[in-house]
């Protein structure tokens, strides 16, 4: 067996190295969720694209160099998103829940504020929401964004700053009174 790049032992099958990448695999999927969440606008189809996700990258483990995990998972999702995108832009489908009026009921702790987030995020384009996403709440450099969703730095700082401007002005508190909580 040949050491690979991240230390353990480049051969496929139950190895120490195969069992550590589905552990850093696992570890990712609560950004890869939320990342998936941001692009499909839906928790369900989010779950879906998720599962997309982990399932092409456990299959294409030989291809990974074994240099960046998270950003190598994050270019695979960012993909199939644009993917799941274009189909659905060519393919539109109605949602038979919300046509008879079957959507459950959600109990939140501050459902105004929330729903006004959720209009405001999914208001932006796919575009600028997966750059707005992929900073602001996964943390990643401006040239790693770039380089995930093959665009020059220059578009990810543009459409960052278009995507806060948007959400800015959104989520201004025009016409809403808050209000204070006892103590």
């Amino acid at each position: 067996m040949s050491p690979s790049r991240n230390g353990g032992h480049a051969d496929a099958g139950n190895t120490p190295a195969s069992d550590r990448f589905e552990e850093d695999v696992l570890a990712l999927m609560p950004a890869l969720r939320r990342y998936a969440r941001s692009l499909v606008r839906s928790d369900a189809d989010g779950e879906d694209l998720l599962q997309d996700c982990v399932e092409k990258v456990l299959a294409r483990r030989a291809q990974w160099r074994g240099i960046n995990l998270r950003a190598w998972a994050f270019t695979i999702m960012t993909n199939l998103g644009r993917n799941r995108h274009r189909y659905t832009a060519m393919h539109p489908q109605v949602a038979l829940d919300e046509d008879l009026g079957l959507e459950a009921e959600t109990r939140e702790s501050d459902p105004l504020e929330r729903s006004r987030l959720e209009r405001a995020l999914n208001g932006l384009s796919v575009e600028n929401r997966s750059v707005l996403m992929l900073v602001v709440i996964e943390g990643y450099r401006y040239q790693d964004v770039a380089e995930m969703m093959a665009i020059p730095i220059g578009t990810v700082m543009s459409r960052l700053s278009r995507a806060r401007h948007q959400l800015a002005e959104a989520m201004k508190d025009d016409n809403v009174i808050s209000m204070r909580r006892p103590k």
